[in-house]
Order: C-alpha cells, then structure tokens, then sequence
C-alpha cells in the first residue's frame, strides 16, 4: 500500500538539472506539468531542501539516543505535505510550513529523539524508517496510510530520484526537457548516485509526448 508516485523533473537536453541552469532554459514549463499531474504531495531530498528551504543552521543534538523503532507523528490532517527526506535529523526550519502545504520531514530510526522532539514542538510532522539509512518503502507506506497521501511528485535531486529508482517504488516519470545544454562535467542528472555497477538499465514505456511552452518537450513514462 503506497501512494501513485511520479518522478518529475526539468532537465537540459543532455539530462542535468542544476536549478540555476534550468531556469535559464525555460520559463514555467516545469510547474505548469508538475499541477497537470495533481499530485496532494511532493518530497525531496536532503541537499536540495538544505538549499532552497531549510535555515542555513543545523540542528545540533545535545542527547544523540536514537528514535530507535519505526514511528511517526501527525501534527496536523492535511489534503497533502512538502515532504523533506532528513536522514540523520539535521535540518532546521524557519516555518511548519513549505510551499503552501505543512512541512513533514523523513528521518532514519537513528536520528536523535531530541530532534523528533524538536519537529513535533515547532508542529511539524514527521516519520521515522529505516535503521543504517531511510526506508523509502516503508516511509511511503506510512504516508498512504497514515497521512492519505494518494498521488506523490519527487520533486527533489538526482540522489533522491535514484533511491526511489532502486528501490521500485516509481510508477511514472516525468521529465519536462529544456532547450538548452548544460555539458559540465560532474553535474547531476535526473538519476543519479546509485553505486551499484550491477545495476539494470532500466525500461521504459513512453506514454505521451508534448510540446510545452515556447521550446521545451514534456515526456511520460511507466515502467
């Protein structure tokens, strides 16, 4: 039991998506696509909430004893969450809330209760899987459980895109590709950060193909 989850993202020609390359290479074809999918929530990774939404500070743990044990609390009901994916419980917030929805924050069983606690006092909810590194898939089986999150965007980094890839959890991507060529090297692509050699390549079906806004292609696929 999961939620529907769509990976979508903006990406140059040659498939990087530095935000600051992106915006040059488009206008609002990426958000326009992103509410066509009418997904309630949407999650990303650690580096790129860090950038965009988190204060500058981390929090700082005095008490590390760990939240040991798969758990979660609901600070509020919502229609839908901006999900941060935290590991280690490092992120601070200005707000218990992002992008108009309440912020929920996914951490892995280790990070410290102090942390846990420090979420629940600021309101904001947050979920607790994973014992070396998050569980992607139990996290989002709490989510459609417990919060009723049915239609999920990852929103957020290559590293986070590809967790999500290697563990199966994606039923669709998304990708909205600019006009433009990023071709610096090291630049993370839309799936990126798996370490695994061995790794299959992996299939796609094309479902549709769009021209949106002046100069860029929306491409769906299932898997």
């Amino acid at each position: 039991m999961k939620p529907y989850i769509i990976c979508h993202m903006m990406a140059s020609v040659d498939g990087r998506i530095d935000c600051d390359m992106t915006e040059r290479i488009g206008g609002n074809e990426y958000y326009d696509a992103l509410e066509q999918l009418h997904c309630d929530s949407d999650i990303s990774g650690r580096v790129t909430m860090q950038k965009h939404f988190a204060l500058p500070e981390l929090f700082e743990a005095k008490d590390f004893t760990p939240i040991g044990k798969p758990s979660f609390y609901k600070a509020c009901d919502a229609e839908g969450y901006t999900i941060a994916v935290d590991s280690k419980g490092r992120l601070r917030w200005p707000a218990n809330s992002s992008e108009g929805r309440p912020l929920l924050v996914i951490t892995g069983e280790n990070a410290p209760k102090e942390y846990a606690e420090a979420l629940r006092q600021q309101g904001i909810s947050w979920i607790a899987a994973g014992k070396d590194e998050t569980d992607l898939t139990q996290a989002v089986e709490i989510l459609s459980k417990e919060f009723g999150v049915e239609r999920l965007a990852v929103v957020g980094g290559g590293i986070i895109n590809g967790a999500f890839l290697k563990a199966g959890l994606l039923d669709e991507v998304s990708v909205v590709v600019g006009a433009g060529i990023d071709g610096r090297k090291g630049m993370t692509a839309v799936f990126d950060g798996i370490d695994d050699p061995s790794f299959p390549t992996t299939i796609l079906k094309l479902n549709s193909v769009e021209r949106i806004g002046d100069n860029s292609v929306w491409l769906r696929y299932s898997f």
